[in-house]
């Protein structure tokens, strides 16, 4: 089988929504942010909410290129590097969660398993040893019975509200399997929103990706492709949004309801993605992020070992030992631009100064797949 032209729309989205991480993961005070730059509290979806559920979709659309080299066969050497992907990846989060290694005191009785780089490996290898043994309609049919699961499973044995953060099945399954020491602890009590049970519908996330990448590997009409990718967004958004007044919309549970509306999101912005720079061949304007496109998973590890290296060295403020990413946000862009504003520019110049790395690595061709 031949190799398809490259969809440059894939790759600008994945850098649009990778520089969106950068602006929602380091705002120079968590006390000063936009609304829309944090994540819902718990039922509902911000900005911040979509910036997951776009990655794992781009994870699927582009598995559809990818797959192209193995002719949709489960060979020994596919089901080798899936393994090897998957591993690479999930080691990276744990590396992740692990740095600086000298702050957990070799104590690993409350090291954080699970991440974010941990459910993108996990969603990956599933998603891919269906994606290359079924077919299309069969792959709707596992999309639909995930979803129509996932729904049933959080009514099994719980008493109280099966969507609750204290009461949900998700943590409960977490906490006997991992043990809630192990979990993350960002809201207020041990509760891993990358969970065991919930990487279960991120697979779906990665199947709407996949479906929708598809599509575009198939069509002979981009501009047709662009308007029923359209319709199907928006069909999906509504079925989504209207299931969440039954099964919340909810990004720490991963819900089927909120597949469906951040998929259906997705998928409308890759068509309109796909018109302006695949049909009206609009490129230039979005080559920023093109480059941001590139080394996504190497740019995520990276950013994450930046913020972590910046908040363990201490400088000395007006008389107090402070971080110096607190450091930085006070001294530099605070005085400039103020609480909210200078909170923005702060996460801003980290989207200028990780692109400039990506840039020279982009000029040297160099690629890091993990």
């Amino acid at each position: 089988m031949s190799e398809p032209r490259r969809i440059y729309s894939i790759d600008i989205f994945r850098g649009m929504t990778i520089a969106l991480m950068i602006i929602v993961n380091n705002p120079g005070s968590w006390g000063h942010v936009y609304a829309p730059l944090l994540h819902a509290k718990w039922h509902g979806c911000t900005l911040t909410d979509l910036v997951f559920p776009f990655f794992l979709f781009l994870v699927g659309a582009s598995m559809r290129f990818a797959f192209v080299k193995w002719h949709y066969f489960p060979s020994k050497e596919f089901h080798k590097h899936i393994f090897w992907r998957t591993f690479s990846i999930f080691l990276a989060g744990i590396i992740l969660n692990a740095y600086p290694f000298i702050k957990q005191d070799w104590d690993w009785s409350s090291f954080r398993i699970l991440g974010v780089l941990q459910r993108i490996a996990l969603a990956y290898g599933i998603s891919a040893l269906m994606i290359i043994r079924f077919d299309f309609k069969q792959m709707v049919q596992i999309l639909t019975g995930i979803l129509l699961f996932y729904w049933g499973i959080l009514w099994v044995g719980v008493s109280g509200d099966p969507f609750g953060l204290e009461t949900n099945l998700v943590r409960k399954l977490d906490i006997l399997i991992l043990g809630e020491k192990h979990l993350y602890r960002g809201f207020g009590l041990y509760f891993d929103p990358e969970g065991l049970l919930s990487t279960i519908p991120s697979v779906g996330t990665v199947i709407i990706g996949y479906l929708m990448g598809g599509m575009l590997h198939t069509t002979k009409n981009y501009t047709d492709c662009s308007k029923r990718m359209a319709i199907f967004g928006i069909v999906i958004t509504l079925i989504g949004y209207i299931w969440g007044f039954a099964f919340p919309i909810n990004k720490a549970l991963w819900t089927s309801s909120y597949v469906l509306f951040t998929g259906g999101i997705a998928t409308i912005v890759l068509s309109i993605l796909t018109y302006l720079i695949d049909i009206k061949h609009w490129k230039r304007p979005f080559w920023f992020f093109e480059v941001f496109g590139t080394n996504s998973i190497f740019l995520f590890m990276i950013s994450g070992l930046w913020t972590k290296t910046i908040i363990n060295i201490k400088l000395e403020l007006n008389d107090s030992s402070v971080s110096a990413y607190h450091y930085l946000y006070k001294t530099i862009f605070l005085p400039v631009a103020g609480d909210l504003n200078g909170s923005l520019l702060f996460a801003l110049s980290h989207v200028l100064g990780f692109w400039l790395i990506l840039y020279w690595m982009y000029r040297k061709e160099i690629r890091i797949k993990l």
